[in-house]
Parts: C-alpha cells; sequence; structure tokens
C-alpha cells in the first residue's frame, strides 16, 4: 500500500492506494499492452477507482516509458483529438490547418520513440474519435499502446464498431467493492478505519458508499471531520448518521458532497463528544 495526499477529487490525507484485486489486474494488463503495443479498454461505473489504478500502474512504468495523458470532457471531433495529441506530445511550433499534414507530423512524432497514451474519459468519444485513435496505432511506423479509460459508454461505443473492438487487446471491467472486499478494503484505506467495528464499516456501505470507491473517499473525509470537531477517539454510528445527513443523496454520491439537486443539503447538528 503506498500513501497519497489526495484521493480522487477528494482532498485527504493520509489515505492510502489499497492494492485490490482489480488493480492487480489492472497492472499486469496495463503492462501486457504496453509490452505488445497494443490498445487496452478499462471500462466501469464512475467512482469504483479505473483512473486511479491506472495512472498508479503507469506511474510505476515511468521513467524507461514515455506516458501521455489526454483527457476529454466533451464529445471530441477527430480535429479537436489532433490538437489534444499536439498538446500531449509537447510538439514546438502552430498546429497544422490541414489534416493531411496534421496527420503526417502526429505519424512523424509517434515513430520516433515507444509512446503509451492514456486516453481518460474514454466514454465522451464517438466512433470518429476512436478510429482517429486506431488510424494512428495501425500506422506501421508509430510504436503506440493505448489505454482507453472511461465509463461504460466508451465499453458500448468500442462494441459496435468492428474495426475498433477487434483491435482491443485486453477488456478490463471494473465494478463496485464486494462488502467482503470492502471489509479487507477499507480499514487499510485510511486510519480513521484501522481500528473501527466490522459492523460499522458494513453499516456505512450498506447505508452510503455502495461499494463505491470515490463515495469512501467523500465519507472518510467527513468523518475525519466529525472526529477533529467532538474529540471522539474513533467512529462510530453516532458519526456516521451525522456523516449522512452532509451527503447530497446516500444513492447518487457522485454529485458534489453537501448539495442535491434542489440545492443545499440539510446537515444535522455533530454528536456531542463522548466523555
Amino acid at each position: 500500500m503506498t500513501r497519497a495526499a489526495t484521493y480522487q477529487y477528494v482532498d485527504l490525507p493520509d489515505a492510502g492506494v489499497v492494492t485490490t484485486r482489480a488493480l492487480l489486474t489492472a497492472r499486469e494488463n496495463i503492462t501486457d499492452t504496453v509490452a505488445a503495443r497494443a490498445m487496452t479498454c478499462i471500462h466501469g461505473g464512475a467512482g469504483f477507482g479505473k483512473t486511479l489504478a491506472v495512472n498508479i500502474c503507469l506511474r510505476e512504468l515511468e521513467p524507461d516509458e514515455d506516458v501521455r495523458k489526454i483527457t476529454f470532457r466533451a464529445r471530441p471531433t477527430a480535429r479537436a483529438v489532433r490538437h489534444e495529441l499536439f498538446t500531449a506530445l509537447d510538439l514546438p511550433g502552430e498546429p497544422p490547418r490541414h489534416p493531411s499534414e496534421f496527420d503526417r507530423l502526429l505519424k512523424t512524432a509517434l515513430a520516433e520513440r515507444p509512446r503509451t497514451l492514456l486516453v481518460d474519459e474514454a466514454q465522451w468519444l464517438n466512433g470518429e474519435a476512436f478510429e482517429y485513435f486506431r488510424y494512428l496505432w495501425d500506422e506501421p511506423a508509430t510504436q503506440l499502446a493505448i489505454i482507453f479509460v472511461g465509463g461504460e459508454g466508451c465499453h458500448t461505443v468500442l462494441r459496435r464498431e468492428p474495426m475498433l473492438s477487434s483491435r482491443i487487446f485486453i477488456w478490463q471491467h471494473f465494478t463496485r467493492l464486494t462488502p467482503g472486499e470492502v471489509l479487507e478494503t477499507i480499514p487499510l484505506f485510511h486510519p480513521v478505519w484501522a481500528d473501527a467495528d466490522p459492523d460499522d464499516i458494513a453499516f456505512a456501505d450498506r447505508h452510503a458508499a455502495h461499494g463505491n470507491f470515490r463515495a469512501w473517499a467523500q465519507i472518510t473525509a467527513h468523518v475525519r471531520t466529525a472526529l477533529a470537531r467532538t474529540e471522539r477517539p474513533a467512529v462510530d454510528r453516532d458519526v456516521l448518521r451525522w456523516v449522512f445527513t452532509a451527503l447530497p443523496d446516500p444513492h447518487r454520491l457522485h454529485t458534489h458532497s453537501g448539495h442535491t439537486r434542489g440545492g443545499r443539503s440539510r446537515r444535522a447538528a455533530l454528536p456531542t463528544a463522548r466523555t
């Protein structure tokens, strides 16, 4: 287990990156993909730990492997993909205006040495964008490995395109932690859970986290606040019930903590300190 200052959108000091079965599988899959200069799709629901796991695994390959990351926040055209690659590869000068000239520049740059592209939030890619990555990867001179990471949408689009899906070397599906995995993983995730009652951990997962790592990060941040303010020595049901009132919706923890669709949620009073 390694330590990380932040944990997926939440500033969470002392959080640990736990070597789960999914992370171990991702490490093997990414290592094999890079060695084969292939394309892989790692997909699953929001907050399941895909991006964190892939970033950790790719970091282990650096500096021997030249890793470049591209993240999309909206549905890109082939033109937008070209410009993102131009920036990610740190190419000098101004981007070419004509597509054919742009393509030659990118192919030349990608042929210089082996590279791995991490394409995050790949659920935003449509068939045209995926096809452009395939076009570059198919070029005999390029030495590309491509890791597509995204929600279920990227898997759906890729599967609809036979020319693309037939070229995917490995598919890995990230899922929620099972109740058993939660009890194994969460005590290692952060010190506030190290000595917690397993029944309380199961209670928090059943009522709020639902096996979602991002949700556990949010819950843990609120637990740290509650313990610091009340000077309680450990998490308990009173603290957890207060934490639940701070969350937007126990079943939809991907929105900003403390808010609901209709505005700010009501936060209950903190439990008093135990004497």
